[in-house]
This record gives structure tokens, C-alpha cells and sequence, in this order.
């Protein structure tokens, strides 16, 4: 049986209390499923480890790294190091040297969770963000500090080639999932060289790759309003950096907030390992209260399973996950209940345990 290793960095804050949930869910599966095995290895790399040696992580991690399949990664932030030291020394490495150019987030309405900005119950849709290059770059600097001419240059990277992956994998996803409309995000009537190159080589990816799916081209000012007046409307989004992080959360608050959405770092050829996280942070003002939600994290383990080739196990995750916010006997305070990080955690387990038995096995 082929054994699937997993890098497991919980991070900081909360990432440690999810991720255990995360991780009890796994044992949960392996309980069921014999056929499923799995190692995981933790890696303590976090502010803390910053603290104590200078850096977010040794020398050699990203090849310690290259060696695991997948990557489960908590969540990183600590009021003690610079919040961009702890992604330009930690997260970006491993996207940009993984070569994790897809950054994939579904935004789904899930049953007993209201919203604020929601109509209706029935989002779904997925965004696609170009996740190795765009507008978060190092490229830049500053000039004259300290004097009264001084100035700064930040660069955003734009290639054909990674416009076209981003929207190829984005097309590709369309067509498997029996999708017929792709939303792209420009800003291309102001920000004429970036975002109109963008715009051109979106045109011509569709137009060659998927010329059945319907291409809208939407700037972005107006998208996120139309993301919160007609969320429905939407199928498949794509986005660069820095235009699909935004979108990115402000899908999650439309269906219910971040403690509820995961996401996936991808490398869609498997050359290098893909990363799977919740798309909240390390959330400092709840860390240690063991009242955070772990469904984002459980969901990117399911991510994580699917891209293993586990669909199966994904979907049974995600039904578990479905069936206890249904029966909405089991909350935590960030969706209107009083449950604890382990009380949802165990919940989903033993909803993985019904069905398993229900259905005679996974």
C-alpha cells in the first residue's frame, strides 16, 4: 500500500489547537479505513522557533520539505516578529520554491450558518488565485530615507506563463465540474500594463483551451460588489494575487465567516508538494481560549486528501462536516454556539464513524 507522508506545520496561535483537531481526524480515518496510510511528521517552525533561533525555519527546510507529499500548515502571526517576516521567511517560500501556483478556495454555503451578507443558501462557487507571483512581490525598494524625497518603488511580476497556468488550471476545473461560466478579475481601464497583459493572455486561454466556456471579465471594484449582491451568479473566478486574496475572504465572510473556509496551495503537476490551510490567521485574541473553529483546517485536510487521490475521503469529510452544522447541536462561538475547539472536533469524528458504519466501511 502506498504510504502518503505529510508535513505537518501547525504555526502559531490557534494554527496549534486546530491543527490537533485536524490530526484526530485523520486518526479517525485511519481507524476506518486500514488501507489508508499515512505518516505525519510536525515540524515546530513558528514565531516561536524565530525567538529562539533567528529564523522561521532552518536552512534546509525546503528540502527537508520536498521529500513529503503534502504539506498541512496551521496558521502563522505573532505580535512578537514582524508579520512580514513571518510570511516573506516562512509561507512564500514554500509557495514560490514549491512552485504552488494555484491558490484554490471554495466558497460554499453550508447548512445552519447564517451570514450577515449571504441571500439564500445557495453559493457555490470556487476561486482560482495566481498564487507565485502578481503583485506580491520583492521586487522594489526605497530610495533617499529620511529626506524629504523619499520614495518608494514595490513591482507587481506578471509573466504569460503564469497567467496562462492560473487560467488553464481554472479552465480545466470548469470543464471537469461541468462549469460554464469563468469570472476574471481586472482593474485593466487603470492599471493599464499589468492588468491589461492579464487580460489579453486570459482571452486567449480560454479562447484556446476551453472556447465552450463563457469568459466575463469584471473589474474589480465592481466584483466585490456583485459578490455580495449576487454570490450566486458566480462558477469559477480567477484572480491574481493580490485581486484574489481580497476576493478570497470576502467570499468567506458572504457564506459565514473564515473560521469556516480552507484552501489549497497546488502544484497541479506534483513536481513539488502542495500546502493546505485555513484561510484565517493565527488569530491572537482567541489563542489558548480552545473556542476556535477547526472546520476550515479539517476541510483542508480533506483538500489535501482529495489531491492525494482520496476523493472519497474528501467527500466524507466534508459530509461530516455538512451533517453536524445541519443538526447545528454542536457550534463553536464564531458561528453562534459555546462548543469548544475539541467538541467540534470530535463531533465530525464521530459523524465520520456513523457514516463509515452506515455504509459498511470507508
Amino acid at each position: 500500500m502506498t504510504v502518503i507522508k505529510i508535513a505537518v506545520i501547525p504555526g502559531d496561535g490557534i494554527g496549534k489547537e486546530v491543527m490537533q483537531e485536524a490530526l484526530k481526524v485523520l486518526n479517525c480515518l485511519q481507524e476506518q479505513d486500514s488501507s489508508l496510510q499515512i505518516e505525519t511528521t510536525i515540524f515546530p517552525w513558528s514565531s516561536d522557533y524565530y525567538v529562539q533561533h533567528g529564523c522561521m525555519m532552518p536552512d534546509h527546510a525546503l528540502e527537508t520539505l520536498q521529500a513529503y507529499d503534502a504539506i498541512l500548515f496551521g496558521a502563522i502571526g505573532d505580535a512578537r516578529v514582524p508579520d512580514d517576516v513571518t510570511v516573506w521567511e516562512l509561507i512564500m517560500p514554500i509557495r514560490k520554491q514549491f512552485q504552488q501556483y494555484v491558490n484554490f478556495r471554495p466558497i460554499k454555503s453550508l447548512p445552519g450558518i447564517t451570514s450577515p451578507l449571504a441571500r439564500g443558501n445557495d453559493i457555490d462557487f470556487v476561486i482560482f488565485r495566481e498564487n507565485a507571483e502578481g503583485e506580491y512581490s520583492d521586487s522594489g525598494g526605497r530610495l533617499y530615507q529620511q529626506q524629504p524625497q523619499e520614495m518608494t518603488i514595490q513591482n507587481t511580476i506578471m509573466t504569460r506563463i503564469g497567467i496562462e497556468k492560473i487560467v488553464q488550471a481554472a479552465c480545466d476545473y470548469a470543464k471537469q465540474h461541468g462549469k460554464t461560466k469563468l469570472t476574471s478579475a481586472t482593474k485593466s481601464n487603470a492599471i493599464i500594463h499589468s492588468m491589461k497583459f492579464w487580460d489579453e493572455h486570459t482571452r486567449k486561454t480560454v479562447a484556446e483551451s476551453a472556447p465552450a466556456l463563457q469568459l466575463e471579465s469584471i473589474y474589480i471594484d465592481a466584483l466585490v460588489a456583485y459578490f455580495v449582491e449576487r454570490p450566486q451568479d458566480f462558477e469559477v473566478v480567477v484572480a491574481s494575487n493580490l485581486f484574489g486574496d481580497i476576493l478570497s475572504d470576502l467570499g468567506s465572510a458572504i457564506v459565514g465567516g473564515l473560521g469556516l473556509s480552507p484552501s489549497a496551495n497546488l502544484n497541479p503537476e506534483k513536481d513539488f508538494p502542495s500546502m493546505f490551510e485555513p484561510v484565517h490567521g493565527s488569530a491572537p485574541d482567541i489563542a489558548g481560549k480552545g473556542i476556535a473553529n477547526p472546520i476550515a483546517q479539517i476541510w483542508s485536510l480533506a483538500l489535501l486528501l482529495g489531491h492525494q487521490g482520496r476523493t472519497d475521503l474528501e467527500q466524507l469529510i466534508v459530509n461530516a462536516i455538512t451533517t453536524v452544522l445541519q443538526q447545528g447541536l454542536v457550534k463553536t462561538a464564531d458561528i453562534g454556539g459555546q462548543a469548544t475547539t475539541e467538541q467540534m472536533g470530535d463531533a465530525i469524528c464521530q459523524e465520520i464513524i456513523n457514516r463509515t458504519i452506515t455504509a459498511g466501511g470507508v
